[in-house]
């Protein structure tokens, strides 16, 4: 009996044992749990937080991305130009909560605020990599915890859209009488572009004239008058061709910087006041001094360039056979048309590849798609033509008389003043194949983002 109860009693110091054990292990279990629990939870906060710093981040680099975007400069801006151009645009032309400021190499926005309840902000740098890579840093910060993305933009160029047009106008347009702008091979080739920002008749049908094409305005308060019961275009007449064929309020186009200087080393003969303009001549790279104004009334070959300065007025009243382009060297800001080609002989055109293989005319051959480019000259087409071979650009374009034939390229007038086209002229707009910028004009610099740039350099 004894024996018995030692043994019960020792079952029972073991179950005490036994018992002291497992609450033991339990609180440990549930301090571990608590433990893991706050630390589970500090990880999420911290998460969070990180994840708020990257929104920060995310954001700044989508606004940056948003007006970078919009950055056109001249295609005539030196690479190391790039800094400065990006920087003035980023200060005047953005708005960004903060100035971007500019020193040494590197632009820097301060802090911007995002979120001021949350505190979340970002804070940028961009420096120029090298001579086409520019790279941007973004860092978002939210409760003294940051991330940082960079990312490259590499400095590309565009054609001018301007060129996807048969006829571009800063001034309005005016047909009347007998005109016919189509397109040789499809009618959109024969597309218009309007700005008319001063004055609110943009465009100015009269008679038997007709657009083949579609019109594009740029004023928001464009007027569009036809008169006539042939009036038309894109092929309806009367309001419906307004209404289906007419697009007012239309974003700007930027029209291409002509840089005339391009030209002006092949201009090597100089014409003077004994030439006799009267007689049957072949000029060849001709340059024309200022305050000439020479008028040839004799049929002439002009092959090469001839380059015009300013100022001058130009006549040509005989036949004119051109193999090569014309250039004026004015201002593309002066409409006063002070300076002047007209052309009213029959004229006929050769594309500048069909010079012959002489040293005078080395290297010209690749400089195609333009055939006039005279900034600063109101230039009037009142012959019949051909062929011209390439586009003409000047501060003022008529064509009047039976001026009519194929244009291989567009007509683009940097004029406020309206461009007139009157009499009876059929111009057909071949612009099939065409996708070069034609010799001469600057293209667009744009930044192009390199999506394959993208990387977070930093986790903290």
């Amino acid at each position: 009996m004894t024996s018995l109860l030692a043994v019960r009693q020792r079952q029972h110091g073991i179950v005490l044992i036994l018992t002291m054990i497992l609450l033991v292990v339990f609180a440990s279990l549930a301090v571990s749990m608590t433990t893991l629990s706050d630390t589970n939870l500090q990880i999420a906060n911290n998460q969070r937080q990180g994840d708020y710093a990257r929104y920060a981040t995310e954001s700044g680099v989508e606004i940056l991305r948003f007006w970078l975007s919009k950055i056109t400069l001249s295609g005539n801006i030196s690479p190391q130009d790039y800094l400065t151009e990006v920087h003035s645009f980023l200060l005047t032309d953005c708005d960004l909560p903060t100035s971007p400021t500019l020193t040494l190499s590197t632009i820097t926005l301060p802090s911007v605020s995002l979120d001021s309840q949350n505190g979340q902000t970002f804070s940028a740098s961009l420096i120029l990599f090298d001579t086409e890579t520019l790279r941007m840093t973004i860092t978002g910060e939210y409760n003294g915890i940051t991330r940082t993305i960079q990312t490259d933009y590499d400095f590309g160029h565009r054609a001018n859209s301007v060129f996807n047009f048969g006829v571009a106008s800063r001034g309005p347009l005016s047909l009347s009488g007998n005109i016919l702008l189509d397109g040789l091979n499809i009618a959109v080739e024969s597309n218009a572009y309007i700005e008319s920002l001063s004055d609110p008749l943009a465009l100015s049908i009269i008679g038997n004239s007709q657009i083949g094409g579609t019109v594009k305005i740029t004023n928001p308060l464009a007027i569009v008058d036809l008169k006539g019961g042939k009036a038309g275009i894109g092929g309806l007449t009367g309001q419906d061709a307004i209404d289906k064929n007419v697009k007012i309020g239309v974003p700007d186009v930027e029209f291409p910087e002509p840089i005339t200087s391009t030209f002006e080393a092949y201009a090597s003969n100089v014409m003077d006041a004994s030439t006799d303009t009267t007689a049957d001549a072949t000029y060849d790279n001709l340059r024309i001094p200022q305050g000439l104004n020479p008028h040839f009334s004799g049929n002439v070959e002009l092959r090469g360039v001839i380059f015009i300065e300013t100022p001058n007025v130009v006549t040509f009243t005989g036949s004119v056979d051109v193999t090569g382009l014309i250039v004026g060297d004015g201002d593309w800001t002066d409409n006063s048309k002070t300076n002047q080609i007209n052309i009213t002989g029959n004229m006929t055109g050769h594309p500048i590849t069909d010079l012959p293989a002489e040293a005078q005319f080395l290297d010209l051959e690749k400089e195609t798609g333009t055939f006039i480019m005279a900034p600063g000259f109101g230039v009037s087409i009142g012959g019949s033509f051909s062929m011209i071979s390439g586009s003409i650009a000047a501060n003022g374009v008529d064509f009047f008389g039976n001026a009519g034939g194929t244009i291989n390229g567009s007509v683009i007038n940097y004029s406020d003043e309206p461009m007139n086209l009157s009499g009876n002229s059929d111009l057909l707009f071949n612009r099939s194949g065409l996708e070069d910028i034609p010799s001469g004009f600057v293209p667009q610099t744009i930044l192009y983002y390199d999506s394959t740039s993208y990387r977070e350099i930093t986790a903290l």
